[in-house]
């Protein structure tokens, strides 16, 4: 870990003032952080502490909730309106790392958490566009198991971690940023960007701006989250899904779907939805949205397997929640 500079912020002024600064980085739990600074995978000459900032309250309206940046995994996870009413979430977030790196992160941190690309997170390996760009994606012709089939480019083909994330999406949450020209709110699938041409670039945050809180809006009647991994715990998604249904007797009548393991980015899959939504909840229904759901998956030799892990893990969590279970 090389020399840094630490700063203790004592309000959101001045945290976006010391982070306006060139090569900063916040720090709240630092789970993903510090692991990164200890691989010289990340090297920032100042750290901008934020754990004294008033983020770290649930607000609950009775409607939707207010999720401070600050919040702990754990703490939200066993939050009772979130395991009332957003059970995807609470599933999410229950299924990732370990009991005690969730009573360390944060939803804030969990946003920003950072892929686990053997590529990337190896200093010594020259060729990685997301952490030297320009310098060409090691991945691609090398070990991809672990890697994405949903909004690759020729650039990088790294995956989202997150578990959070991909109930974050399937949940239509709104992240809500301060920064040196004010504060904006951004809808959390356009939160995270696509790697494109420009890889090391993961998210909408400017220089200095900082996520203070994620809204959420009422959820569907039925949520669930499913994870497939190699391990029972802490290990990555190879493919998961977080999916929301309201049901009737005449049909489906709204439904959101996120897949996580397979994407660039938390990955909504509209096209799914599209096949749901006004149809029968069966187990053909379920197969066809599937299908829909990763028609353009552009897998590599290594991990072809995803394509039909993925569907097969979406079929299940859709019976699940359609009560075919």
């Amino acid at each position: 870990m090389e020399p840094f500079t630490w700063v203790k912020a004592t309000d959101e002024t001045r945290a976006i003032a010391a982070a306006g600064s060139a090569n900063t980085q916040y720090i709240a739990g630092g789970t993903n952080l510090v692991d990164y600074m200890r691989l010289a995978v990340m090297r920032p000459s100042q750290v901008v502490d934020i754990t004294a900032l008033p983020l770290a309250t649930v607000e609950d309206s009775g409607q939707g909730l207010k999720i401070g940046a600050l919040v702990r995994n754990t703490d939200l996870a066993y939050h009772p309106a979130v395991m009332q009413r957003y059970p995807v979430l609470a599933e999410a977030i229950l299924a990732g790392a370990s009991p005690q790196i969730r009573n360390l992160a944060t939803t804030g941190g969990n946003m920003l958490q950072r892929t686990r690309c053997p590529y990337f997170r190896d200093a010594a390996e020259p060729a990685c566009n997301k952490r030297n760009p320009g310098s060409g994606c090691a991945a691609i012709g090398g070990y991809t198991r672990s890697h994405a089939i949903l909004g690759t480019s020729k650039q990088c083909i790294a995956s989202n971690p997150s578990d959070m994330n991909v109930a974050l999406t399937a949940l239509d949450a709104i992240v809500h940023i301060n920064g040196p020209k004010g504060t904006r709110q951004v809808a959390f699938t356009d939160f995270h960007t696509l790697p494109g041409d420009h890889p090391e670039i993961e998210s909408v945050l400017g220089p200095g701006e900082l996520i203070t809180h994620v809204e959420l809006p009422p959820n569907l009647p039925r949520s669930h989250y499913l994870k497939v991994r190699d391990r029972a715990s802490f290990a990555f998604a190879l493919a998961s899904a977080a999916v929301a249904l309201d049901v009737d007797a005449s049909g489906i009548k709204a439904a959101r779907i996120a897949l996580g393991g397979v994407g660039t980015k938390p990955w909504r899959s509209r096209e799914a939805e599209a096949a749901l939504v006004g149809a029968p909840a069966k187990a053909e229904t379920f197969r066809a949205a599937a299908e829909a759901a990763l028609a353009a998956a552009a897998p590599q030799p290594g991990n072809q397997f995803k394509v039909e892990l993925a569907k097969r893990t979406l079929v299940r969590a859709l019976l699940e929640v359609g009560g075919m279970r």
